[in-house]
């Protein structure tokens, strides 16, 4: 594996194997901030407009498969902290983020730069990632770094509000789609995986990608946005930038929410841009099934004029076949689905 973006001084010229191809490259960054993904206020479920708020977060999903919330009950301070924590280990010498760092596929917590394909990828990505399960608590909590020191502690107790605000929101999702209360508990939200990417200033951002278009293989995201902006979701064959607004999640829609609600709700493409100015920091909470889990069509949302779209899977096997076609969301779940005639 090479040196760490983060570790590296001179950031000058773009080497050849960050180039993207013409048909792959940013172009034009200067994408403005879209009014249609939503910004849902999570407080007014609380106070008496439930359903209006379910219906909102239902149309963004079956719309755009992106959308923001605020008032969710997490305060500014935990989330503050927690982005200080998480630039704080970018910022660590280069000798304590080399013992974060290994090229071992079993090891479950480590950083790395690009991918953890790094050595026969034809492009690399600009971006160093950290990172690790973090649920049940309990059982890593231990693995994670000693430095920086807070890190256990704070990552630890904000991975917990972070799987909290992560139920509610399903379970709003869940009354939206008619679902029986407490549908996705238990196993289907059994993983939480954290992923931290860090975006260190790009010398020509119009060549590069921190991230390439992708959906989530999970079943929602929780992203914790940095204030410089970066991510960029694809809508009608256009790519639209998310703003960064203050003390806000992103939230999107991943396959297996996609399979579940029978196609209702779609699992938006996304990327990550750079910039040549400013370091960006993100933080996606991907909340999973477990591995053997069975996903398919909620039978609620099935019938004989609704017939299932998605036949049966096992949550491990669809996450091998995600990682071996990354990248090409058009055939990720053409093998799942149920073929006609």
């Amino acid at each position: 594996m090479d040196k760490l973006l983060s570790s590296r001084f001179n950031h000058e010229s773009l080497p050849g194997d960050y180039i993207f191809p013409p048909e792959l490259r940013p172009g034009d960054l200067k994408i403005p901030f879209s009014s249609s993904i939503s910004v849902i206020d999570l407080s007014e479920a609380q106070n008496g407009d439930r359903t209006n708020t379910i219906q909102k977060i239902i149309k963004a999903s079956q719309e755009f498969g992106f959308f923001q919330v605020i008032n969710h009950g997490i305060s500014e301070n935990a989330m503050n902290e927690v982005r200080s924590v998480f630039k704080e280990l970018f910022e660590m010498p280069e000798e304590e983020k080399q013992k974060l760092c290994s090229n071992d596929p079993s090891k479950k917590c480590k950083m790395f730069t690009s991918s953890v394909n790094y050595a026969t990828e034809k492009v690399h990505l600009w971006r160093d990632n950290f990172r690790h399960p973090c649920h049940p608590l309990e059982q890593w909590q231990h693995l994670w770094p000693e430095n920086p020191s807070r890190y256990r502690e704070c990552v630890g107790s904000f991975s917990v509000e972070v799987k909290m605000l992560a139920s509610r929101i399903l379970s709003l999702i869940s009354e939206g789609l008619g679902l029986e209360c407490g549908y996705f508990e238990k196993g289907l939200t059994e993983s939480v995986f954290l992923s931290i990417n860090h975006y260190p200033p790009c010398p020509e951002p119009s060549l590069a990608l921190g991230i390439t278009k992708h959906s989530d293989p999970n079943l929602i995201t929780i992203l914790l946005q940095d204030h410089v902006c970066g991510l960029q979701v694809f809508k009608d064959g256009n790519w639209i930038a998310v703003e960064p607004i203050p003390n806000a999640f992103v939230i999107n829609i991943g396959y297996q929410l996609q399979v579940i609600s029978n196609g209702k709700l779609i699992s938006a493409e996304h990327r990550a841009v750079t910039n040549s100015h400013d370091t960006r920091t993100s933080a996606a909470f991907f909340v999973a099934p477990s591995d053997e889990c069975i996903i398919e069509p909620a039978e609620a949302l099935t019938d004989e004029h609704h017939p299932p779209i998605y036949k049966a899977f096992n949550y491990k096997d669809f996450n091998s076949h995600y990682f071996a076609k990354y990248g090409n969301t058009d055939i990720v779940l053409k093998s799942f689905e149920v073929q006609k005639g």
